[in-house]
């Protein structure tokens, strides 16, 4: 990887208009710039910080913003070192923003990236964290050939199909059997027959606005045509689609067909302009059997939305795959994004900070306030999350896919795919259109 000129990086920004994911998820178009404070000392964890160092973090997941700035509260009080959080969520571009704020020589000491497309932003601007405590205590970093360790894992996270179990319980659907489309089009069927007997709106709560949700199905619906089914590492169809945008047309058949039964089956209300809001909110109030988000969504079901969600009962959630093939019996997991740190910020103080974030005092807010799943082995804390033991099960019984959409072309869904979907919902393609529509856009975006 080469170091973008600064010309290459003005041109990127301006054309970009974050995210969840973007570089994480959202649940938030606005951006919390409010300054907080940090933790462990810097002789503890071997770097050269120094009371009263200041260092920037920008976060993509909005919905931690207040854990993270109890975390910055706590180091400050330890150290002396300011830690100032920025988080953002929604619509924001954080990558676009990122650029701008290069160009503006404003760069964050830390800040947040989502896979090979964002690192590679950044090449040869990011320290290589290989020798700190914490890359030898977990599988989750990520790792560039050429440039070391260059990401620092927060939270596990899982996309699936995810579920009211209490809701499948009273419908007598077993989650276990769903993984095919047949069985979940059947499931779909007569949940949908006993919506006034279960209390439900509607079967599925599914959005595909295309302004601000475009990562939910660009990226993490999308995701499971990539992905869903493969070992972890098979990387086919990801390799497929950056071979100038190649798809597997029979399986995107398939995969179009899936997302058909979820346009049928979701609610009307929120199908083509719903916002995530609604649909976090709708699924936590005990409105929908199955709503298209990952596990993220605990944070805010047991946070913003702890009040409906105890009035539906705190019911317990699962997820089952999205089995738009027979025997698909995966889930995705991965660490969403990276915090990575500028090599000309005050990088010292940055590494030391994130070396105690991979330690016990901050591990604990992390898992058991923020809901994070924690990929550090020595970590001791079992998230409070909905969908914590999910993952864990599924991790154990070694029913889990990587995802790879993070490598795939900068954009590709904001301004291509994401509204296919949304045109897909509304009425306005067929299945066949669907897929030949989102074979050519996406290779207009590759073309580009």
């Amino acid at each position: 990887m080469k170091r973008k000129v600064i010309a290459t990086l003005l041109a990127a920004s301006m054309v970009m208009s974050l995210a969840a994911c973007g570089g994480g998820d959202a649940g938030s178009d606005s951006t919390s710039g409010d300054s907080g404070s940090s933790s462990d000392s810097e002789a503890d964890s071997g770097s050269s910080g120094g009371s009263g160092d200041t260092i920037r973090l920008v976060n993509g997941k909005i919905e931690v913003d207040a854990q993270l700035k109890k975390l910055a509260e706590m180091y400050k009080e330890e150290t002396g070192v300011t830690v100032e959080i920025e988080s953002m969520g929604g619509g924001i571009d954080i990558q676009g923003t990122l650029k701008g704020y290069y160009q503006a020589d404003n760069m964050p000491d830390i800040f947040v990236n989502g896979g090979s497309t964002d690192f590679g932003n950044w090449e040869g601007m990011l320290e290589d964290m290989s020798g700190e405590a914490w890359a030898s205590d977990t599988d989750a970093a990520y790792v560039d050939e050429e440039y070391g360790t260059i990401g620092f894992p927060y939270t596990v996270e899982a996309v699936g199909l995810a579920y009211n179990a209490d809701i499948l319980e009273k419908a007598e659907i077993d989650p276990s059997t769903l993984t095919s489309p047949d069985k979940i089009e059947e499931a779909f069927k007569t949940l949908d027959s006993k919506k006034a007997d279960l209390g439900i709106d509607a079967v599925v709560g599914y959005c595909a606005e295309a302004t601000n949700l475009y990562w939910s199905t660009g990226n993490h619906v999308f995701a499971n045509y990539i992905d869903g089914g493969l070992d972890r590492e098979d990387t086919t169809y990801i390799d497929m689609l950056n071979d100038g945008g190649k798809v597997d047309e029979e399986r995107l058949t398939h995969f179009a067909e899936f997302v058909g039964l979820l346009n049928q089956y979701s609610d009307p209300a929120l199908l083509v302009s719903g916002t995530y809001d609604q649909q976090i909110l709708n699924f936590a109030s005990g409105k929908y059997a199955f709503v298209t988000q990952g596990s993220w969504i605990g944070a805010t079901m047991t946070t913003d939305d702890a009040e409906a969600y105890e009035a539906a009962g705190n019911f317990t959630v699962g997820m089952i795959p999205y089995a738009f093939e027979d025997g698909m019996d995966t889930i995705l997991t991965n660490a969403p994004s990276w915090w990575s740190v500028f090599s000309d910020g005050n990088a010292e103080a940055a590494k030391a900070f994130l070396q105690w974030c991979s330690e016990d005092a901050a591990q604990q807010v992390l898992v058991e306030e923020a809901g994070f799943i924690s990929p550090f082995t020595s970590c001791k804390y079992v998230a409070n999350d909905p969908f914590a033991q999910t993952i864990v099960d599924y991790q154990a019984a070694g029913k889990t896919s990587a995802w790879h959409w993070l490598g795939m072309k900068e954009g590709l869904a904001q301004n291509y795919t994401g509204q296919v979907f949304n045109d897909y919902a509304a009425g306005n393609l067929d299945t066949d259109k669907f897929v030949q529509t989102m074979e050519q856009v996406i290779q207009a975006c590759y073309a580009n």
